[in-house]
C-alpha cells in the first residue's frame, strides 16, 4: 500500500483541518528539491506552479538555506518600531531596481501589501473608490477581497464602498473586434470607464491591477493597455496600483512586468516571487505619494512589518535572480516552454489557447461548441487532464473559477533545466492522450 494512503493522517486531516477552498492533491508532501516535490513514497512530482507561484527559485535553494540559517541565529523577528540592516538594504536594493519607486515598506502577504497600497491611496487622494479587472484576485482580506472579482464574492455580506470592476481583456473571447476579429481592446477600455463615470460619485481613488491576470485565467494585459489604462487614471486624477505579486522579480522575462510597456505604477505591490515561498510581501511608491501619506498619518502596523529574517531572503532572491541571470533565462525558457505548449495546442484541437509572457503562460482547455468551433470552455476535461498529469508526476495548477474553464496556470521555477522542462512537457502530452482516452 503506498504511504500516501496513511489513514491516520488523512483521519486527522479531516477531522482537524478548516476547508478553505478545493481539494487537497491525493499525497502527502514530505520534502521538496529544485524543481520537485516528493511524497510519502518518495515519487518526485514536477512542479510547474511553483508551490502557490512563489518558490521562484526552486525549493531548498543553497542560497536561500543558507541565509534562513544564518539570519534566524542574528535575529529574525523585532518589535515594528525598531530597524536592521536586511530591512533597509532590501528597501534600497528594490528602489534601484523600480526607478522612481523609492520608498517600500516589508510586509508578510500579497494581500496585506494591497491592503497597505489601497489605504494609502485612499488616504493621500481623500478619495475611496476602487476599480478592478473582472477576473482580478487582489487577495482574501478586506478591502483587497472587495477588489478581487473571479470568486470569492457571495456569501459574506457587503463589499466595501465604491467598489467597481472594468472588464478584463481577452484577446482569446474579444468582447469588442476588429475587422479582422481581434480584440480591440482600446474601445472596450473607453466603453468600461464610461461605466465606470456614470456610477462614480467623484470619488475615484485607484485602479488595481495585475499585468497578467492569473485566477482569473491567465489573462495578460495587451501592449499598450497599460499605457491607456494609466492615462484614465490620470485623468481622473487616480492613481495607478500594480499587483506584481506573480508576475515581479524577473518571472515574465523582465524585472517587473511594467518594464515592457514603460509605465511606472504610482504604487506597486510585491510578495510571492520576492520571497522565495517564505512570507514576504513589499509596497513600493514614489517619495511623493509617501510624504502626502506620512502628513496625514499613515497608519500600518502589523505584527511583522519590517521583519529581518524575511528581508534578509529577499535580498538573497535578488542576489541569486541578478547572479544566476534569472530573468534573461526566464525569458529564453519561458520562449521554449511556450513554443513546446504550442505545439500541443497544433497537436490536439482540445488545446484552445497558450497565453503568456516569460515562465508565467496559461493553457486553456475547450470543446467543440454550437458552431463548430473548439471555444467553448472544457471544465471536466481540464480537470481530467490535472488529474492525470499529478498521476504521471506533475503539479500543474488548472483555474476551475466559474466561467473560465480549464486554463492551466504554468508557472515553473526561473531555476528549471531544459530537461525539465521537456519533461514537463512529455507528461502534459501523455496525460492530455489519458484524458481523452477515458471519454
Amino acid at each position: 500500500m503506498s504511504r500516501n494512503a496513511d489513514p491516520k493522517f488523512w483521519d486527522a486531516a479531516k477531522k482537524h483541518l478548516i476547508r478553505y477552498g478545493g481539494t487537497f492533491e491525493p499525497a502527502i508532501i514530505e520534502r521538496a528539491k529544485g524543481s520537485f516535490v516528493y511524497d510519502a513514497d518518495d515519487r518526485p512530482i514536477l512542479d510547474f506552479t511553483s508551490g502557490q507561484m512563489s518558490a521562484l527559485l526552486g525549493h531548498g535553494h543553497p542560497k536561500i538555506v543558507e541565509t534562513v540559517q544564518s539570519q534566524v541565529e542574528k535575529v529574525a523577528h523585532l518589535f515594528s518600531g525598531m530597524l536592521s540592516r536586511p530591512v533597509v538594504t532590501l528597501a534600497e536594493r528594490l528602489a534601484e531596481l523600480a526607478p522612481g519607486l523609492d520608498r517600500v515598506l516589508l510586509l508578510s502577504t500579497g494581500a496585506e501589501s494591497n491592503e497597505a497600497a489601497i489605504r494609502m491611496a485612499k488616504l493621500v487622494t481623500g478619495k475611496h473608490e476602487i476599480v478592478a479587472f473582472s477576473k482580478s484576485w487582489h487577495g482574501m482580506t478586506g478591502v483587497a477581497a472587495s477588489a478581487t472579482y473571479s470568486a470569492g464574492r457571495k456569501g459574506y455580506g457587503p463589499a466595501a464602498v465604491g467598489s467597481f470592476a472594468i472588464p478584463a481583456p481577452n484577446a482569446f473571447r474579444p468582447r469588442f473586434k476588429h475587422a479582422d476579429g481581434s480584440l480591440d481592446w482600446q474601445t472596450e477600455l473607453d466603453d468600461a470607464f464610461n461605466l465606470v463615470d456614470s456610477q462614480s460619485t467623484g470619488n475615484l481613488a485607484a485602479f488595481i491591477a495585475e499585468p497578467i491576470l492569473s485566477s482569473g485565467g491567465m489573462l495578460p494585459l495587451p501592449k499598450g493597455y497599460l499605457a491607456a489604462l494609466k492615462q484614465k487614471c490620470v485623468e481622473r486624477g487616480m492613481l495607478l496600483i500594480l499587483d506584481e505579486a506573480q508576475t515581479g522579480v524577473g518571472r515574465t522575462g523582465d524585472m517587473f512586468a511594467f518594464e515592457r510597456d514603460g509605465v511606472t505604477p504610482d504604487i506597486m505591490t510585491l510578495s510571492k516571487t520576492i520571497g522565495a515561498g517564505l512570507p514576504l510581501a513589499a509596497v513600493m511608491t514614489t517619495a511623493e505619494i509617501e510624504d502626502a501619506a506620512h502628513e496625514k498619518g499613515f497608519l500600518f502596523y502589523t505584527t511583522h512589518v519590517s521583519d529581518p529574517l524575511p528581508a534578509a531572503v529577499g535580498v538573497t532572491v535578488l542576489d541569486v535572480v541578478r547572479d544566476e541571470k534569472l530573468v534573461d533565462r526566464a525569458r529564453t525558457s519561458g520562449q521554449k516552454l511556450f513554443d513546446g505548449l504550442s505545439r500541443l495546442k497544433d497537436r490536439y484541437d482540445c488545446v484552445g489557447d497558450v497565453r503568456g509572457r516569460g515562465l508565467m503562460l496559461g493553457v486553456e482547455i475547450v470543446k467543440r461548441g454550437a458552431d463548430g468551433q473548439f471555444r467553448e470552455p472544457d471544465h471536466d476535461l481540464g480537470a481530467a487532464i490535472a488529474t492525470e498529469a499529478f498521476k504521471n508526476g506533475l503539479s500543474m495548477n488548472i483555474v476551475k473559477l466559474p466561467g473560465m474553464g480549464g486554463v492551466f496556470r504554468i508557472a515553473p521555477p526561473l531555476t528549471i533545466s531544459d530537461a525539465e522542462l521537456d519533461l514537463g512537457l512529455s507528461i502534459i502530452a501523455k496525460s492530455i492522450e489519458g484524458a481523452l482516452s477515458d471519454r
